[in-house]
Parts: structure tokens; C-alpha cells; sequence
């Protein structure tokens, strides 16, 4: 009988075998997009295992406020070969152990990791995570980077990272695709959000500042990047980044909480990818009601529509967009079908039921439900 390690050996060559040395080192959380289905048979046999597509997880039964730095849960920077990204929630709970901390992981557990984590409400979270994934995540494993693998000796890796979805521009402390990074975290910028801090927040990050920094950096986009890109879903979760520190970083925050955060607090998410020690997170989910209530307070102050540039400085609005679940749903669909126009059998039944799964996340029987590769 063959020894096991042979066993592995001779799996991982695979792909080299038959003609496709490029996918030798293929990682299982990797999209498929772009892969012929000789390349996608050819990886598929060196994955580990293909676990079909997973049913949401439920909600959690606690949303009380609780300590989340925690015995269980200690800080551990990220090591190398680790992944982070541009999202500063999600690398805070990878480095906490709320997700892998390698930083893949699956649909099911960044739900529930973000509602441990930070009483993201079960509707968002299903929501966000499932309008990311069926574009950047792997479907015949359910694995997703959180981000980008950025060691010295590794090529970046997409996941989280890919452009124009949920990544996108005009971020609040990382830099637009077009300038190179936009997954590292940005001194430049964080400066920026401070002045905008001492400018209409009395030195604190409030409603009014975020808003004006948010503000400050379409602007920047719009003047300085000639691919800028700001639709749906980036164009949503744009916004909803800007409520971020208001919903999740105020410390043992309940409804009746002033939204003031001060600077040393956001540094220690947005750079160091940490709870602050004793973090004590907010009363109750934030979820779809207390996302359109903070849409409504923020979005006359920034007041830039769904839009992108056509050259530099000819922001061009787009009227057929206006951020609702139903166009993110209907957008995202047509997007994956586009990355996977002749997906072998195996691959196209994941989809099917990822994409399932996908609608189920809107909870809105109006939008029409789509099946691009039939029912």
C-alpha cells in the first residue's frame, strides 16, 4: 500500500502532470474564476476535501454587551503567511481567534466570527459576507481569504481583496487600487481621518467627522484616479464602513451611548488589528434597522450617488443603481455567472447553491430570484 506522505506527493503534482505548472501551489481558498475546466479538474483533486455548498448558520443567542478580549480569545499578531486586509474588523478577529487566524475561512464562521465578535446583526452579516463571497471565495471548498497574502516571498493572493466588489475605493485607511496598495494600512490617511477628527469631531471620530472624511476621500478618488469606482456593492459597503467605528469600536456602546471614539482606539483596529484590552462590545446587534438609521444620518453629508469616473475628475453617475439589496443581489448574480460562464459539473452545482443561499440572505420575496445556470 502506498505510504501516505507518497500519497500527498504525488496529489500535489497533479496539476505539473498534466500541463498546468502554474497551479501547482493552487491554495484551496482561492477563486476559480478564470480557470478552464481541465485547470479547475486538475486543483480540485489536490483539495482537501470538497464540502458542497453550507446552510447559513443561525443567529447568536447572546447579544448582550460582554468583555471580547478575553482568556479565550488572545491577542496574537498576525505570523508570517498569515493573511489580512483591508478590513480592519475582520483582521481584528482573526487575531483574536473569532476567525481562523490565518485568515481563511468559511461563509458560516465569518458570519457568526462577526457577531461574537461584535454584535453585527445575523441580516447584515449573512448579507455582506454571501455578497462577497460568491465572487471572491473558492466554491468548491467554502473557503475565503480575508484579504491578501502579503509576505515577502509570496505573491498576493486574492480574496477579500479583489477589486471593485466589496473592496473598492476612496477606503478609509488604505489607498486606492490604482496607487498599488490598498490592503496595508495607510499613515497618510489615518492622519487625514485625525484632522478631519479635530476639525468637526472635537478630536474624536463622531457622526459629522467620519462623514467629512468619507466625503474628503471621494473626493481625492474622484480628482486623482482615473478608474475610480464607486458602485454597488463597493458604493453600499462604503457607507457601511463608514458607520464601522461608530457601531463597532465604541467601547460597552449601548443605544443611548455618545458616538465619540477617540484616535488611539481606531489606531488600535485599523493598524494593530486588536481589541483594546478589557473591549467590551456593543449592547445589542447592530443589524438592518440600525444600518438604514445610520444610512440616514450619514448619507446627506457625504451626498455622492452610485457613480464612477471616466477619466480623471468626470465622476459619472449611474442612474439603474441605487444601492438596494435587490441590485446588490441582481448585480453580484450576473457578476458570478460572467467568472464562471462554463463551470464543470461539480463547480456549477456549488454555485447553484450558493447562490441559493445568497438570496435566502436578503430576506426580501420581491427581488426577483435569478438562476443563471438554471434550476
Amino acid at each position: 500500500m502506498m505510504k501516505l506522505q507518497n500519497l500527498a506527493t504525488l496529489v500535489a503534482l497533479v496539476p505539473y502532470a498534466l500541463g498546468f505548472p502554474r497551479l501547482e501551489n493552487f491554495p484551496e481558498y482561492r477563486s476559480l474564476a478564470g480557470l478552464s475546466p481541465r485547470e479547475v479538474r486538475a486543483v480540485a483533486r489536490t483539495f482537501s476535501s470538497t464540502p458542497g455548498a453550507q446552510s447559513l448558520p443561525p443567529p447568536i443567542s447572546d447579544t448582550s454587551a460582554k468583555v471580547v478580549y478575553d482568556s479565550e480569545h488572545p491577542y496574537i499578531p498576525d505570523q508570517p503567511g498569515d493573511i489580512r486586509g483591508p478590513c480592519p474588523g475582520l483582521n481584528t478577529l482573526a487575531s483574536h481567534g473569532y476567525l481562523p487566524r490565518n485568515g481563511v475561512a468559511t461563509p458560516a464562521q465569518i458570519i457568526t466570527a462577526v457577531q461574537e465578535g461584535f454584535n453585527m446583526g445575523w441580516n447584515v452579516a449573512s448579507l455582506v459576507t454571501y455578497m462577497t463571497f460568491i465572487v471572491d471565495g473558492n466554491h468548491l471548498t467554502n473557503l475565503m481569504s480575508i484579504g491578501a497574502n502579503t509576505t515577502a516571498d509570496d505573491e498576493p493572493t486574492p480574496g477579500l481583496n479583489i477589486h471593485f466588489n466589496v473592496e473598492g475605493d476612496a477606503s478609509t485607511t488604505r489607498g486606492d487600487f490604482y496607487f498599488g496598495n490598498n490592503y496595508s494600512f495607510n499613515e497618510t490617511l489615518f492622519d487625514q481621518l485625525e484632522e478631519a477628527a479635530n476639525r468637526v469631531g472635537n478630536g474624536f471620530i463622531t457622526i459629522e467627522s467620519a462623514s467629512l472624511h468619507r466625503a474628503l476621500r471621494i473626493n481625492d478618488s474622484i480628482t486623482r484616479n482615473p478608474t475610480f469606482w464607486f458602485g454597488s456593492p463597493r458604493f453600499v459597503a462604503a457607507y457601511l464602513e463608514t458607520t464601522v467605528p461608530l457601531a463597532f469600536f465604541v467601547n460597552n456602546q449601548t443605544l443611548d451611548t455618545t458616538l465619540n471614539l477617540t484616535l488611539d482606539v481606531a489606531r488600535d483596529f485599523y493598524e494593530k488589528h486588536r481589541f483594546p484590552e478589557g473591549f467590551v462590545r456593543r449592547q445589542g446587534p447592530f443589524d438592518v434597522a440600525e444600518v438604514e438609521f445610520m444610512f440616514a444620518k450619514i448619507f446627506p453629508l457625504i451626498n455622492v450617488p452610485p457613480g464612477h469616473n471616466e477619466g480623471v475628475g468626470n465622476y459619472v453617475v449611474n442612474p439603474e443603481d441605487d444601492g438596494s439589496s435587490c441590485y446588490v443581489y441582481h448585480r453580484q448574480v450576473n457578476l458570478t455567472a460572467q467568472l464562471y460562464p462554463n463551470p464543470t459539473p461539480e463547480l456549477e452545482v456549488a454555485i447553484k447553491a450558493n447562490l441559493v443561499t445568497f438570496y435566502q440572505t436578503l430576506h426580501n420575496s420581491s427581488c426577483e430570484q435569478y438562476f443563471p445556470y438554471g434550476q
